[in-house]
């Protein structure tokens, strides 16, 4: 998929001043930064060359998830992404007000052939770009030390959302964080996609959406904030898979210089992903349905998630309000 000559939007939600982050994005020419605020963002918050959207310009906007979509959320993104579709935005790249760009962040790859991830179950996505022991925020704990029964191809596929790496502190758990905790340098090689039945956690540090993935953009509002985009991506996966589209990963695009973090309370709000993100892949599958849409498949997984606790029943009139706006907005 080409990404020439198209509206791109970079979306990132802050509580603090401008960062040196989000300084750098402003300055790219080619992408529309947006800055959605949350009720303890500045109040005199300003940047040159962002749209922010400050707690009264979200107030004004008309979109219907305001009505159920809490203040102090990572989820208030959400705002962000309508925001953008409302624009025209054909590609969102989502990040966070901590990770700079560096070399070459932005630019997608070509529709090619790709190295190909082939088997079935979880993969921990980072061995393929590093030899140090370290696994993303959703892999599951009980297979870190398993040993690797993936297979590689070349072949071509259609990627329907990418999620690029970060050097430095990268996407990572708060069992990593309070034991090893290295800081990290990929290493650069072809992008990788993985193939239908082949999982990675994927999360909302440097990643790509093209339009036709946009009803998938959905960041569950009443689950922890360290389960937000963990859940978002893994229910994401078996619904591209129906689609006949998957999920690409691409070498360090971003170096991530981590906002403060208590690593205990990370490891607290992270307990849901620990125990459940198989479950949450596996429900999914068993709620995707071939011929149904996206929007259908995403509200039949969520109402399985409520049936068995996974998420809250008050989940759905917000992922309702979701898809209707996106919907009003995205043809």
């Amino acid at each position: 998929m080409s990404n020439i000559n198209k509206d791109k939007y970079v979306v990132v939600t802050s509580i603090f001043k401008p960062s040196a982050a989000v300084k750098a994005l402003s300055k790219f020419k080619d992408w529309k930064l947006i800055v959605v605020a949350d009720k303890k963002t500045p109040a005199k918050w300003n940047q040159q060359n962002v749209i922010f959207l400050s707690v009264d310009e979200q107030n004004k906007l008309p979109y219907k998830i305001l009505k159920s979509l809490p203040w102090n959320s990572y989820s208030r993104k959400m705002v962000g992404y309508l925001f953008a579709m409302q624009n025209g935005a054909e590609i969102i790249a989502d990040t966070d007000d901590d990770n700079k760009p560096i070399e070459d962040w932005g630019n997608i790859p070509e529709e090619s052939e790709y190295d190909v991830i082939n088997g079935k179950g979880f993969a921990n996505i980072y061995k393929y770009f590093t030899k140090e022991k370290i696994w993303p925020r959703g892999f599951p704990i009980e297979n870190i030390n398993s040993a690797s029964h993936f297979k590689i191809s070349n072949d071509k596929k259609r990627v329907g959302i990418w999620q690029f790496l970060a050097n430095g502190s990268p996407d990572v758990d708060a069992i990593y964080r309070l034991t090893i905790n290295h800081s990290i340098s990929f290493a650069q090689r072809r992008p990788l996609v993985l193939n239908k039945g082949v999982v990675s956690p994927f999360n909302s540090q440097n990643t790509i959406f093209y339009k036709n993935m946009f009803p998938l953009m959905y960041l569950p509002a009443f689950v922890t904030m360290r389960a937000t985009d963990i859940f978002r991506g893994l229910i994401a996966q078996p619904i591209m898979w129906s689609n006949n589209y998957f999920l690409g990963f691409g070498k360090a695009t971003m170096l991530q210089d981590r906002n403060p973090h208590n690593y205990l309370k990370d490891f607290t709000d992270e307990i849901p992903v620990y125990l459940n993100c198989k479950r949450v892949v596996d429900i999914a599958t068993l709620s995707t349905g071939k011929g149904n849409s996206i929007g259908e498949n995403l509200l039949n997984t969520y109402k399985s998630l409520i049936e068995i606790g996974i998420t809250p029943p008050k989940e759905i009139l917000l992922l309702q309000n979701w898809l209707d706006d996106v919907n009003k907005y995205v043809k």
